[in-house]
């Protein structure tokens, strides 16, 4: 492999910089080599929750690990500290890599991060990742798109407050899409009521997956109507992606992962 593709992990990273990276949906393996570099250089890594072990692993001795996590009902550090800490970082003069499970751009602050970077005159550079639905869908066996299932697709936060207000639900229950609820296990009874209402099918195929990619993987498959029940009786909590469709049904053919 050439050093342009990647280059030794002692490389020296341009100082003061930050590098706002996608940790993929939790398998090492599925880390872009570009991630896998910066990880290796960093002098300091700020990680978020979803950001598996295995991947923490890859920085080098004596780099700063910085645990930033939010789970549910429980964040380590506020939103605003974590954006004072990068700028904080950079300003020291050190090569921070800003890590995030999934896509940092698809449900993960991201932009509102980067926002508080230019405003502070930190020079930033964004490297993509796998995002988590598109992990989760491979390794349950279903795609997202299908031709005779699905010509659209989409990504939803499932944090519904105040009365799930700017949720549309009826572009949501709409026929020949696939629907992915992110963070949504603990509105598992409202999305499922929501989206009946407004007319999608109680028998519309649901899949639920926590821990996807990874050998801890669970995945479980019910219908809109049965799911929340399901969800409880197994124990099935965060994190996990909450997906509607009838290209769901195609795991019991397509599944390929234990």
């Amino acid at each position: 492999m050439s050093p342009s593709v990647a280059p030794a992990p002692h490389a020296r990273l341009q100082p003061g910089k930050v590098w706002l990276v996608g940790a993929g949906p939790g398998d090492p393996d599925l880390l872009t080599l570009k991630a896998a570099r910066l990880i290796a250089q960093a002098d300091a890594i700020v990680y978020d929750h979803l950001v598996g072990d295995g991947i923490i692993t890859l920085a080098r001795p004596g780099a700063r690990l910085i645990y930033a996590g939010k789970e549910a009902s429980r964040h380590t550090l506020p939103q605003a500290q974590i954006n004072t800490m990068l700028t904080k970082l950079a300003r020291e003069n050190l090569a921070v890599v800003r890590l995030k499970g999934g896509d940092p751009f698809i449900f993960g602050r991201g932009g509102e991060e980067l926002e508080v970077l230019v405003a502070a005159g930190i020079p930033f550079e964004v490297v993509p990742g796998i995002t988590a639905a598109a992990g989760c869908a491979a390794y349950a066996g279903f795609p997202l798109t299908h031709r005779e299932h699905a010509q659209m697709l989409t990504f939803v936060t499932g944090h519904l407050k105040n009365g799930s207000v700017g949720i549309d639900w009826a572009a949501l229950a709409r026929p020949c899409q696939t629907v992915v609820f992110y963070m949504g296990i603990a509105a598992a009874e409202e999305i499922s009521a929501r989206l009946i209402a407004h007319g999608l099918p109680a028998a519309t195929p649901v899949a639920v997956v926590r821990h996807g990619t990874l050998k801890t993987q669970e995945t479980l498959f019910s219908n809109l109507a049965d799911f929340p029940a399901r969800l409880r009786a197994a124990k099935i909590g965060p994190p996990a992606l909450i997906v509607t469709g009838s290209v769901v049904r195609l795991h019991e053919t397509l599944r390929w992962f234990p």
